[in-house]
């Protein structure tokens, strides 16, 4: 008996114990990395004839040689190849710098042990809807199987911040807290759903989700090439925030995008939205270069949509067949040639476009017109008139300018031939000519005899046969509101993306949303009303240690703001925030002499003053080659290409930022004034109000010790050196009684706006 249990703990230690392997989960992450590159889906460059991504390659007969032999480990040539020790033998080769690990062989030598069995791609099969009652069924039940405990409900202020950031992107006033907190204690569910309602309602959820979805489409103020000239698209920006608070339905949204302008008879608001397809990067060279800009704006317009709606990565099957994914070159220019109807914008044309004036300006329009219609026909006889006429003529010039005009979508008549570029080169002329479609693995576009167009792929895209666009969208719902997405890799969800750490949530998430009509607001509800959204993001150092991704859920996120989110969150405490919705872009206080190599032509910064310098961020001027830097050092995307995630770096600029550009000093000066107004009559209370304000919750005793030394510090400076905090108190446009005691609460007011946690999304 002990000579038998010495030999099973034997074999237990030379295998591994793994759960069943699942090919999806386990196995094509690692072919995928490490194989896929010379034995995956581009046959042109595949090497040995060997194909590792489908079943009926790996199992092939090659001269004898079997790639993989199901059951039988020692008869498997990959096996062999993965655990050769000579150079020339080992898979894979020395020179990729790739590089199994023991485990990771052992899960494929388990693998095939099981039989090999192939999946296809998770995110290429359509989504199947668990019977579950919520959110938290799946999250609770994989912390179970786990052995792991959830952490408690973050304290009531936290959970209020993180619900304003989330859904407004903005922090909640002293009196939204003082409410929140007192229905939280006596209800904390129905607080948090009464809560959420509210936010659902307000202008600003329409311009938190605009923010995200314009880094998707890759909005911006500039054309981007070369001189990167202003591009007037800020209609599309002011139709995306009314379709977000509208709750326009997701698949509406998406046709409107795509197609607006096929519509019979389209509304300016369908115009508006066919915008989209005009947001890239353009030049306003002409000639020769004509055909290769064609060529790129073809495949820009591919990468694009395959990253917004497919979360595929289409754009690499330019120049050959996808290393990783399924998608040929032919599909990557069939999809092309869905936008080779659009007319595109060429140098000095301001075709493509139309100007839409406000009620007032329409009816100064028309009061105009009659007037000049009058003049015109008592000009003929009259000198006077002659005069009032050119008068009325420049009056209705100025007030065009004044119009709000924005690129739109116009087709062709006869679209454009399409070519496969072979490698992708645009001087290819020889390449077969190809037509509309969908990448044939994902099925077809039925439209007859009809050449498929820009409508019938958007009604593709959210149609029954398309499995990806639903499952795409609630993973990056679920990244903005959790941190990251279920599959972690939200910009692309294929063979070089994440197994999904909750697999059934996300499907069942997918099928939700299309039952529900495509009903982005019940998305919403749903992720921000569960238990899991609600735990605290205070991790403990085991959970820390066994879970350091929180891929179980067992906790929130806790993340830095994006950099919208920072200056508003400044200028709404210092109480100077404008919350105008729409409206054409601004130019906040900007370093001078930043764009001084920009050219063709040369141009200079103006900044914006009144009430335009204090709109939200989400409204500043976007150009391509320079962005706003306080943007930048916040990594904001210069949105030259679709982004799905911003990275999130730590920098010792963005705390110079918050110290020292001109809208923080401001902001800090204007809320030093709040705290003298509203904080109370002395230090103590006015320190303790003004955190408060800030943090949502009162300040901690060493934190007020140190604030308030602060204070008696900056105040003996300010008292004695008059010239210093008039210098302080004059950044900006709005002017200030100075004073050493403003100056001191400016400093504390700038020190609150620099802390990590008025920044931080807790």
């Amino acid at each position: 008996m002990k000579h038998l249990s010495s030999i099973l703990i034997a074999l237990t230690l030379a295998v591994p114990a793994f759960a069943e392997v699942r090919f999806n989960r386990d196995i094509r992450p690692i072919l995928s990395d490490n194989c896929f590159g010379c034995h995956g889906p581009d046959e042109k460059h595949n090497k040995a004839g060997l194909r590792l991504d489908i079943r009926e390659g790996a199992l092939a007969n090659n001269d004898g040689v079997r790639a993989i032999v199901p059951n039988n480990v020692k008869a498997s040539a990959l096996i062999q190849r993965i655990l050769a020790t000579d150079a020339e033998d080992v898979m894979p080769p020395p020179e990729t710098d790739k590089h199994l690990s023991n485990k990771q062989i052992d899960l494929i030598k388990q693998w095939v042990r099981e039989g090999a069995f192939y999946e296809g791609h998770w995110s290429y099969q359509h989504p199947v809807k668990e019977d579950s009652p919520n959110i938290d069924h799946f999250i609770d039940r994989h912390l179970l199987e786990k052995g792991v405990f959830a952490q408690p409900a973050a304290e009531a202020h936290e959970l209020l911040r993180r619900l304003h950031f989330d859904l407004s992107g903005l922090p909640p006033n002293s009196s939204e807290v003082t409410a929140f907190l007192a229905a939280h204690k006596d209800d904390a569910d129905q607080a948090i759903v009464d809560r959420v309602k509210t936010l659902l309602a307000s202008p600003q959820f329409g311009e938190r989700m605009a923010a995200y979805w314009l880094d998707l489409v890759r909005y911006a103020d500039s054309i981007g090439y070369h001189s990167d000239n202003p591009m007037r698209v800020a209609l599309y920006r002011e139709w995306v925030i009314k379709a977000f608070n509208s709750n326009q339905r997701f698949d509406e949204f998406t046709r409107w995008q795509l197609a607006g302008d096929l519509f019979p008879e389209p509304s300016d608001a369908q115009k508006i939205a066919s915008g989209y397809n005009r947001l890239l990067q353009t030049t306003q060279e002409g000639g020769a270069q004509e055909k290769e800009y064609r060529a790129i704006y073809a495949a820009d317009r591919v990468r694009n949509v395959s990253n917004v709606w497919l979360g595929g990565t289409l754009g690499c099957a330019q120049c050959h067949d996808h290393k990783y994914d399924p998608f040929t070159a032919r599909d990557f220019y069939s999809m092309a040639a869905f936008f080779a109807d659009i007319r595109e914008r060429g140098v000095g044309q301001r075709e493509g476009s139309i100007q839409l004036p406000s009620p007032a300006q329409a009816k100064q329009q028309q009061s105009l017109a009659k007037k000049i219609a009058t003049l015109e026909k008592q000009a003929k006889s009259d000198d006077d008139a002659k005069k009032a006429l050119g008068k009325a003529k420049r009056e209705r010039d100025a007030l065009n300018r004044e119009v709000p005009t924005t690129l739109i979508t116009v087709a062709l008549e006869k679209p454009r031939t399409t070519r496969i570029l072979n490698r992708g080169d645009w001087q290819d002329d020889d390449g077969e000519i190809v037509g509309p479609a969908v990448p044939s693995f994902l099925g077809k576009v039925e439209t007859g005899d009809q050449r498929p167009s820009r409508l019938d792929l958007a009604n593709w895209l959210v149609g029954p046969d398309n499995p990806t666009t639903a499952r795409t969208f609630v993973n990056r719902l679920w990244k903005l509101f959790y941190g990251a997405g279920l599959s972690r890799n939200v910009d692309d969800l294929g063979s070089q993306g994440r197994w999904p750490t909750h697999p059934e949530l996300l499907d069942w998430l997918a099928v939700e949303f299309i039952q529900s009509g495509w009903d982005v607001k019940h998305m919403v509800t749903l992720m921000v009303t569960a238990k899991a959204y609600a735990r605290t993001s205070k991790t403990p150092q085991a959970l820390r240690e066994s879970d350091p991704a929180n891929e179980l859920l067992a906790r929130q996120t806790r993340f830095r703001l994006d950099a919208e989110m920072v200056r508003d969150n400044a200028l709404s405490l210092a109480g100077l925030l404008v919350d105008e919705v729409g409206g054409e872009s601004v130019k906040p206080y900007q370093p001078a002499g930043y764009w001084q190599h920009l050219n063709f032509p040369q141009r200079s910064w103006k900044h914006d003053n009144g009430p335009k310098q204090y709109r939200r961020a989400l409204y500043t001027h976007w150009q391509r080659s320079f962005l706003h830097p306080a943007m930048l050092a916040f990594d904001a995307p210069s949105r030259e290409e679709c982004t799905a995630e911003r990275p999130r770096s730590n920098t010792p600029l963005q705390a110079l930022v918050l110290l020292n550009d001109p809208t923080y000093v401001e902001a800090s000066r204007a809320f030093a004034e709040r705290i003298l107004a509203e904080g109370g009559t002395d230090p103590a209370s006015r320190i303790a109000w003004a955190c408060h304000e800030v943090l949502s919750r009162p300040p901690s005793e060493e934190e007020s010790q140190l604030l308030g030394n602060l204070f008696a510090s900056q105040r003996e400076r300010y008292d004695t050196d008059e010239t210093a905090a008039a210098e302080l108190l004059a950044v900006g446009q709005k002017e200030s009684q100075p004073s050493s005691e403003l100056a001191a609460y400016t400093a504390i007011a700038r020190t609150l706006l620099n802390l990590h946690e008025t920044i931080t999304r807790p």
